[in-house]
């Protein structure tokens, strides 16, 4: 028997293919409550990560910070989104990027490498890892595509329209970061469309 948080992991995987209940059981178990405060960091640059989280319900914001001290907002993941620092899981080494909760945020976690052992060689986890990847993929291509070839307020009207509600619950100079502009530029883009209508 799942937990509430157990079974909304296991709504969201169903949706990317049929998982017999025999194979969903032992994954799904593995998966336990992480509930983190506001502001409060699920990895740190520097830590050596070793979990993947689910988030039932929050926003975390995945960033960098620069030599000098510049925050760089690498992208959001809300409710029903798989979150890890990925490069460090994948190649047992720390991390150089930041995963902080923006509002209260819970999480569902699991040791990385007991999920890689649990799904690995089964049919259906592996439909599931690969559309999982194939989604970060697109996401990292469209998010490179777009700081090359959109100017800034597309960019903005983009991040509304792929993120409804968002805006709401983040801050501005966090958007403006993820946007990479300045939030001045961010404001004045907002006082713009909002003389349009």
């Amino acid at each position: 028997m799942f937990s509430k948080e157990q079974q909304q992991v296991v709504n969201f995987l169903q949706k990317l293919t049929a998982i017999p209940d025999h194979e969903i059981q032992p994954v799904v178990s593995l998966f336990q409550p992480l509930d983190l405060r506001k502001n409060e960091h699920f990895v740190e640059a520097g830590q050596t990560s070793t979990t993947l989280a689910f988030v039932v319900h929050g926003v975390m914001r995945l960033y960098y910070i620069s030599e000098a001290g510049e925050e760089f907002t690498k992208e959001f993941c809300g409710e029903n989104e798989f979150v890890a620092a990925y490069s460090a899981l994948l190649l047992s080494k720390p991390s150089r990027l930041y995963i902080q909760a923006l509002e209260d945020t819970k999480l569902l976690i699991v040791p990385f490498r007991h999920y890689q052992s649990l799904t690995e060689g089964r049919l259906c986890w592996e439909i599931i890892n690969r559309k999982l990847v194939e989604a970060l993929f697109i996401k990292k291509e469209w998010r490179v595509s777009s700081l090359l070839l959109e100017d800034a307020q597309t960019r903005y009207l983009n991040f509304l329209a792929e993120n409804p509600g968002l805006e709401s619950r983040v801050k501005q100079h966090h958007i403006a970061s993820y946007l990479a502009i300045t939030p001045v530029s961010l404001s004045r883009i907002r006082a713009h469309l909002k003389a349009l209508t």
